[in-house]
């Protein structure tokens, strides 16, 4: 047998070894003795865990992989507080590695640090927006990309229009950026509610929440509303320290009179809503406790509570029950996760009208941006909805695609029924089936119709796409479901 063959051979087997388990392709390593060979294992290993996707992920474990001659390496993110914990070299190679465990549907931000220097995963192409710069991203199977963030050629767009806005009590200028409804009416014939953000310039580009407003309008998931971006002038004075008063004050009985003087505003509090995001939660549940006759309606993206104290968390706990309205949303993989429970808790007990909800991330734009729908969705949905849509109660069922992996068709199974409360099942549900890359980039539309209930069964051709992971969703009604399937040529 020649020595080119002998490579082959070995290599070969070696992937069909790691291609299943990853203690494997570590053990066969270690079982070598030429470090050269050792090495060009390690090299074939990472070209192909490539095509599937670095962090290499099998079932609940996330292996986090760098390649290099370097002392140390490290990974730091959400998970560890971003305090970086050290990867372990695999002996006589360049390979670092770590494996953590994660929950299915889990998305972290994530950077290695290599020999003390923060880097950006050289070998994971996947990439987050963050308030100090991009960060590398961990999805894990089950997490679903936010399509409704994305830029949508085909839906009518809202208007963005700025302002310079001064104000007497804090003798600051304050830009701002105002949104109106593709359909606005200039007439004032017609009145829209107002959503009213802190740190408004992260809102517009690290959350992309004017695509979110046009996309949700265009689905008819929420009703057509004014949005208002406030920049700070200095975040932490503003939304936490020495003058988290005063801006109360301007945000309240300043900026809002003066939009609502230009714009065509709703003026009833519970058609007006005030969210932000970590400090930005603070002050915004701090404005609107304090006005709650002009912010019936209050959004917490990981509020931030800690400051003086925990000041502004206590002042609602304890103080008088005010009738303003409430939605939280925040990550496990954050360190105020259990204040953020307790809140939900506290408030639900003292009569509240309240409701959020913990996801499997951290205290990132990755969760907020993802989440924003879920808070306008809250309080202002559509109101064009049928009285038939409303009284379906949807249950369904998506089965693993058949065969998986598969080269180049597979079959995608799914049941669903539909039961109008307190009658027999009669009525449709709108099902839609879609697949996307590992990216959350659609690559195909299986289904978008209403259906009866029952069983059906779909193929979906994947000769037009190359080798790796895919998602395929099934949405029935307003619930879904994500199953993975993997492409192999």
């Amino acid at each position: 047998m020649t020595k080119m063959k002998f490579i082959f051979l070995f290599l070969f087997s070696a992937i069909v070894i790691y291609s299943s388990n990853f203690q494997d392709f570590l053990d066969r390593v270690n079982s070598i003795s030429s470090l050269t060979d050792k090495q060009t294992v390690v090299d074939s290993f990472i070209n192909y865990a490539q095509g599937i996707g670095i962090p290499y992920i099998e079932n609940y474990t996330a292996n986090f992989l760098y390649r290099g001659n370097t002392p140390s390496a490290a990974v730091a993110g959400d998970h560890n507080g971003w305090n970086g914990s050290a990867m372990t070299k695999l002996t006589g190679t360049n390979l670092w590695y770590q494996s953590l465990e994660f929950e299915n549907d889990a998305r972290i931000d994530y950077k290695l640090v290599i020999n003390g220097n923060w880097i950006l995963d050289p070998l994971n192409p996947n990439t987050i927006p963050g308030g100090f710069g991009p960060n590398s991203e961990l999805a894990m199977p089950g997490y679903v990309q936010p399509v409704e963030i994305n830029f949508n050629p085909s839906v009518p767009k809202g208007k963005l229009t700025s302002h310079s806005i001064y104000s007497a009590i804090t003798t600051k200028n304050y830009s701002v950026s105002v949104y109106t409804p593709f359909n606005y009416d200039t007439s004032k014939t017609t009145t829209y509610p107002t959503v009213y953000f802190q740190d408004g310039g992260d809102y517009l580009n690290l959350g992309s929440s004017k695509n979110v407003i046009d996309n949700l309008i265009a689905e008819n998931r929420i009703e057509e509303v004014i949005a208002v971006f406030v920049r700070p002038t200095n975040r932490n004075d503003e939304y936490a320290f020495a003058n988290r008063f005063k801006y109360s004050i301007f945000f309240a009985e300043e900026l809002v009179p003066i939009i609502d003087s230009i714009y065509s505003t709703k003026k009833d509090p519970i058609q007006r809503l005030i969210m932000g995001d970590s400090f930005g939660g603070n002050i915004s549940a701090l404005i609107s406790y304090q006005y709650p006759d002009v912010f019936g309606l209050c959004g917490l993206h990981s509020a931030a509570f800690w400051p003086n104290n925990y000041e502004v968390y206590n002042m609602i706990i304890s103080g008088d029950k005010k009738n303003i309205k409430y939605y939280s949303v925040w990550g496990k993989y954050e360190s105020l996760y259990s204040n953020m429970r307790n809140f939900l808790f506290q408030m639900t007990s003292l009569g509240y009208e309240i409701d959020g909800k913990e996801f499997n991330e951290g205290h990132s734009w990755g969760l907020w941006r993802a989440t924003t729908d879920l808070i306008l969705e809250y309080f202002f949905p559509s109101n064009s909805v049928s009285v038939e849509e409303l009284k379906i109660v949807d249950s369904f069922e998506l089965l693993q695609n058949y065969p998986n992996p598969f080269n180049p068709i597979t079959s995608i199974e799914y049941s669903i029924s539909a039961v109008e409360k307190g009658h027999a099942p009669s009525l449709q549900s709108n099902v839609i089936l879609k697949v996307y890359d590992i990216l959350g980039n659609e690559t195909a539309e299986l289904v978008n119709e209403r259906k009866e209930a029952g069983k059906y069964k779909v193929n979906f051709d994947g000769s037009q796409l190359t080798s790796g992971v895919y998602f395929y969703k099934l949405q029935v009604g307003k619930n879904s479901q994500v199953r993975k399937m993997i492409l192999l040529k």
